[in-house]
């Protein structure tokens, strides 16, 4: 699967506080109906696996809109948490939050990285895909 990059919120962006995705998709206009016929979802690879250390590091993914670019004051769309304890977060795993249909009404839409505990640390890429290709994506790891 190719991933187009209009559509990459986070490229291996590294995480260990409270944050927006490095990058959001201005949606235009007043149509902002995404998805319609074909349900979309963000999906989120680990890049690194999410550390775990002291066993308090929480992790939630977020899929937000805005009335503003830098994704401020924003309306969370669907919330999905996982816990690191269970491998869920380990290297190469998905993690997959369907976009509500209908949604989203503001005109940018990004994610949101809400983390918590002592250490917490994780390296995600996110994007939105069409929710048939999530199986077919399979993720290499880099070797630069």
């Amino acid at each position: 699967m190719i991933l187009d990059a209009l559509l990459v919120l986070s490229d291996a962006q590294a995480v260990t506080a409270d944050a927006a995705s490095t990058n959001t998709i201005d949606l235009g206009g007043t149509n902002r109906r995404i998805g319609d016929g074909m349900p979309l979802v963000a999906m989120f690879t680990i890049d690194v696996s999410a550390d775990f250390t002291t066993t308090d590091e929480t992790y939630s993914f977020q899929i937000i809109e805005s009335a503003a670019a830098n994704l401020s004051s924003p309306n969370i769309l669907a919330v999905r948490t996982v816990s690191a304890a269970s491998a869920g977060l380990a290297a190469g795993k998905k993690v997959t939050i369907g976009i509500p249909i209908g949604t989203p009404t503001l005109r940018y839409l990004g994610v949101y990285y809400d983390v918590g505990g002592t250490t917490p640390t994780i390296t995600v890429t996110a994007a939105i895909i069409p929710q048939s290709f999530v199986d077919e994506q399979v993720y290499y790891p880099g070797v630069f």
